[in-house]
Order: C-alpha cells, then structure tokens, then sequence
C-alpha cells in the first residue's frame, strides 16, 4: 500500500510540474497580448474540456505531457489575417524568448521553492557527520547493498580507525571536504591499503585518525561509514543558501548524466546497472518506482522519506527543465535557437544595409525536427524497456 501511495505521489507531482510549466508558457504569452487557443494536460483523446475566453482548457486521456496552443507558433502554421498581429511569430524576439524560457523557469521555480522548504521545515542533514560505522569489509557488491556481514571476516577500516557516529568529517588527507559527495570522492579517489588522514570534529574538539581503506570487488577503495539522517532546520538565509547549492549540484549531476548518455545505453540492460553509469539514467517508470520505494522503506523516519521523494521530484524537475532547454527541435530550446539565429541575422541584415530576411522557413527544419522527435521517443522507449526489466532500487 506504502509504495502504491509513493507512484501515486509521484504521478500527481508529475501532472503538476507539467502544469506549472505549461502555465509559464501560458500567462507570459498572455501578459505580451499572445492569442491562447489551448490549455491541455495530457494528449490523445480528450476526457474534459472547457472554453473560457478564447481559450479551451481540458484534460487529455495520456498523462504523458501537455501543451499550450499559442497562435502563429512557427511560419508554417495558416492564421486568420485577423489573429496575425497577436501570432507569436509577430511579436519582437525578446518577447518570443521569455515566452519560450517561461516553461523551464517554472521548473526550475518549483525545485528551488521545494529545497527552500526543505532546507527551512524539516531541515538538512549535517553534510558530513557519520551516521553509522560498518562491522565488516563486505565481501561484494551485494552484500554492500543489503548491508550483509556474510562471509566476510575483516573488521571495516573505520572501526579499525576508532571513528564513530556523530564524528564529522572536515578533511580527508588534509583536503577539506564539505558535503558527503566530496567525502566520497575523495576514499575512492584513495588507494586501498595505503593510510589515510581522516581528520574529524568530535564533542568540540578536532581529532586526526588514521584509516586504511579497504576494497570491495567491483567499487574500489571501502572505508565503512554512512551518512547521518538527523535533521537540522535552519533559517531563511541559510534556506535559500542551500537550496541554490543543492540545485546547483543536481543541475550538475543532470548534465553528467547527460554527457554519459551515449556510453551509458550498453548498460541499461546489464546485471550490475546500479554500478555503471547507466544506473544514473531513469525514465518516468524508473522515478516512480523510486518514489514507491522511498515510501514504502523501513527503519527511516518520515523526515527521510519525504526529503527522498521530494529531492525526488527536485531532481526531475531539474532535468527536465535542463534538458527542454537544449537547441534541438521540436524542444522548446529549439525554438529559442531559431529566434536567437533570426535576431543575429536581422542584426546583420541592418549592418550591411540590406532589409531584415525575416522568419526562418520551418519547412526545412521539418526533417531534423521530425528525426530528433523519433529519437527521444525511441530513447524513451528503451529506457522504460529497461526500468521494467532491469530495474534500479536505490532504497533496497
């Protein structure tokens, strides 16, 4: 019941960052005098639609998107001589440009306001305090994963070491480290077996220790700690200090991802997924099943799990916005790059003396549009394909 109730979280936080986006679209076009025809979430067949104004509003049978119909979207699309001088494409470039960046904005918004209460309500975690101290060295990936001592007999390197929980980390080797990312990187960054300085604040007082990393077959160097679940709420400046680090890090993280894609798409169907890049790459069936999963975990409080789901849905909204951003058509970046090219080339056109060329010819952008368009909707396929067979459970 616990991980029906996450998918079903995780299916309304979509419809609405959906709608939130379509909205930016929406009320910016409005405000520059724009003719709105539709308002849709959804697409396929319509289930509810209501006319207010000028504008249909409703509801369509697959929530898989939405869509705003602004008139005179490209030079391709036939309008009423009586509609051309409120068409999008008569309006000046800037104006076009918000209208296009609106979307992205609102989802860039919403994560940022949903960190912010985070950060503010719940509160974050002390970066780099321990949470825990393993017993054992796992002796595979496997037994990392479930936390299992089986058929290993050597101690942890941080028991060895004497660290505890409640200890935090400031630096590794000297090199401060200031949040669990850079704590991470910096043990598998070190060669197992060689010492390392692990230099700790405890009960006020600054403490250097000495670990010897171990390793686990298949991840590298092992030191044996986890990351602390106490919350701490903090103030509005410190809110807002956060949210804009943390959005900066996912914003980061999504381009990565990104950048790994294409190495990535030989292992979406492999058996060790969660260990390669390609466990970073999820679709809409991946993330809810995360959500589900992140509901339905035991032995968390409920500040944990509403911090997952929301970093969650955080983290999509971040990507998504990200990538509608790229200059490809039929993506909304695309668009942005064809008003960007028509400005540059007016600007050019006035330079030399010669009239504005005017709009570009979308017809000979039909084609790349058409082929970018079958390769998301392929991708999208392949990377449902594999969440559902070979899925990623981040919270087992």
């Amino acid at each position: 019941m616990s991980f029906l109730l996450g998918v079903l979280i995780f299916v309304v936080a979509l419809l609405f960052s959906i709608m939130l986006h379509e909205a930016g679209h929406f009320v910016t076009a409005k405000k520059f005098g724009m003719k709105v025809t539709q308002f849709f979430v959804g697409f396929g067949q319509t289930l509810w639609s209501r006319m207010r104004g000028e504008t249909e509003y409703g509801v369509k049978a697959l929530p898989l998107g939405g869509y705003v119909k602004i008139t005179g979207m490209t030079a391709l699309e036939e309008v009423d001589p009586a509609d051309e001088p409120r068409s999008f494409r008569r309006q000046p470039g800037w104006q076009r440009a918000i209208v296009l960046l609106a979307g992205s904005f609102m989802h860039f918004l919403l994560a940022f306001v949903l960190l912010f209460a985070l950060a503010v309500g719940i509160g974050i975690q002390d970066s780099t305090a321990i949470g825990g101290v393993d017993r054992c060295v796992p002796a595979s990936l496997k037994a990392m994963d479930t936390g299992s001592c089986a058929g290993s007999t050597t101690t942890s390197p941080a028991r060895r070491a004497g660290l505890r929980a409640g200890d935090k980390v400031i630096a590794i080797d000297g090199t401060p480290v200031h949040n669990w990312t850079q704590l991470g990187d910096q043990i598998r960054r070190h060669p197992a077996g060689r010492p390392m300085r692990v230099t700790v604040l405890r009960d006020g007082r600054v403490l250097t220790l000495t670990a010897t990393p171990s390793t686990v077959p298949g991840r590298g160097s092992f030191l044996g700690i986890e990351e602390s679940t106490a919350f701490q709420t903090v103030g509005p400046l410190q809110g807002v200090s956060f949210a804009g680090s943390t959005f900066g890090q996912i914003l980061t993280g999504s381009a990565a991802a990104l950048a790994h894609l294409p190495s990535a798409l030989p292992d979406l169907f492999a058996k060790n997924r969660s260990h390669t890049p390609a466990g970073n790459l999820s679709s809409v069936v991946g993330v809810a099943d995360d959500t589900g999963q992140a509901v339905a975990q035991g032995g968390v409080g409920w500040e944990t799990k509403v911090w997952e789901v929301l970093l969650l849905i955080v983290s999509l909204n971040i990507f998504v916005g990200a990538f509608n951003l790229l200059p490809l058509l039929p993506l909304d970046g695309g668009h942005l790059a064809v008003v960007i090219f028509e400005r540059i080339r007016a600007w050019l056109a006035r330079m030399f003396g010669r009239p504005d060329p005017g709009l570009v010819d979308m017809q000979k952008l039909v084609p790349l549009s058409v082929g970018v368009f079958a390769v998301l909707v392929g991708l999208a396929v392949l990377l449902i394909a594999a969440d559902i067979v070979n899925p990623v459970h981040p919270f087992q």
